[in-house]
C-alpha cells in the first residue's frame, strides 16, 4: 500500500518512516501535492511553528491536497504539530489575537500549554520527556481508541517534546490526555482520521505498537 510521509520542511520525517518500515509497510517521504493524492494512508508529522508550517503547506498546494484525500476516505495520523495542524487554527509564531489556519479536519484550537498548575506550581516549558496518557473512561470512546492502541496498558509512557497543545470543541474526539501543570487533550480521533501528541518513532516499543496498530488499520481496512 502506499503510505505518503508529507514533508513540509519541518523535520522528523526520516525517524517516523523508519518507524513505518520496522512496523511493517513501505513509506515514501514526499512533498509533492501528486504523490499525495494518490496516497493511500498519509502521515502527517512535525515540529516547529504551527504559522510557519500552516504558510508552507498552503503556499505548496499540500494543504488542499490532505483535506481532498481525507474526504475520500484516505486515513490520516497526525504526530505532534501534525495532530495541532489537524485543528482549524492555531497562534504559534504569531502575534497576540493573530491566527493561522490549519486543516481544520477537526473543530478547534491550538494554543500554548499552561505553566502554572491549579495551585500556581510551576512547570517548564516546553513539555519534554516521558509521561503518561490516560485514557478516557467514556466506553464509547475507548472503542474508537482500541484500533490505535491495541495491547497497549492504559497509563503507558510515551515521549513528549511540544509547547502547544490543542484544544478540541467536541470532547468526543479526545481519546487520550496527559498532564503537565493541567491535563490536556494527547491523542484524537474522528472517523480514519487520528492524532497523537507524543512521538511514537521516539517512544521505544510502544511508540513502535502505535504505528504498527495504525499501519493494520489501514491495511485492514478497517472502520472500528
Amino acid at each position: 500500500m502506499s503510505f505518503v510521509v508529507i514533508d513540509y520542511s519541518k523535520g522528523n520525517l526520516r525517524s517516523v518512516q523508519k518507524g513505518l518500515e520496522l512496523a511493517g509497510c513501505e513509506a515514501l517521504i514526499s512533498q509533492s501535492v501528486a504523490q499525495i493524492r494518490a496516497a493511500e494512508a498519509l502521515v502527517l508529522p512535525g515540529v516547529g511553528s504551527f504559522a510557519d508550517a500552516s504558510n508552507e503547506m498552503t503556499q505548496s498546494g499540500q494543504m488542499q491536497a490532505i483535506r481532498e484525500r481525507v474526504r475520500a476516505g484516505v486515513p490520516l495520523l497526525g504526530i505532534c504539530l501534525g495532530l495541532q495542524l489537524l485543528f482549524e487554527r492555531g497562534n504559534e509564531g504569531l502575534p497576540r489575537g493573530q491566527w493561522a489556519p490549519g486543516l481544520g479536519l477537526l473543530a478547534g484550537s491550538c494554543r500554548r500549554i499552561d505553566s502554572r498548575d491549579t495551585q500556581g506550581k510551576s512547570f517548564k516549558v516546553p513539555h519534554v520527556g516521558w509521561n503518561q496518557v490516560r485514557f478516557t473512561k467514556d466506553s464509547a470512546a475507548r472503542a474508537l481508541l482500541a484500533p490505535l492502541f491495541s495491547k497497549i496498558e492504559d497509563g503507558s509512557n510515551f515521549y513528549f517534546t511540544h509547547s502547544y497543545q490543542c484544544e478540541p470543541v467536541s470532547g468526543q474526539d479526545v481519546l487520550a490526555t496527559v498532564k503537565h501543570a493541567r491535563e490536556f487533550a494527547c491523542v484524537v480521533r474522528k472517523d480514519h482520521i487520528f492524532g497523537v501528541q507524543f512521538h511514537p518513532e521516539k517512544s521505544s516499543r510502544k511508540g513502535l505498537e502505535v504505528l504498527q496498530n495504525f499501519v493494520g488499520f489501514v491495511k485492514t481496512g478497517a472502520t472500528g
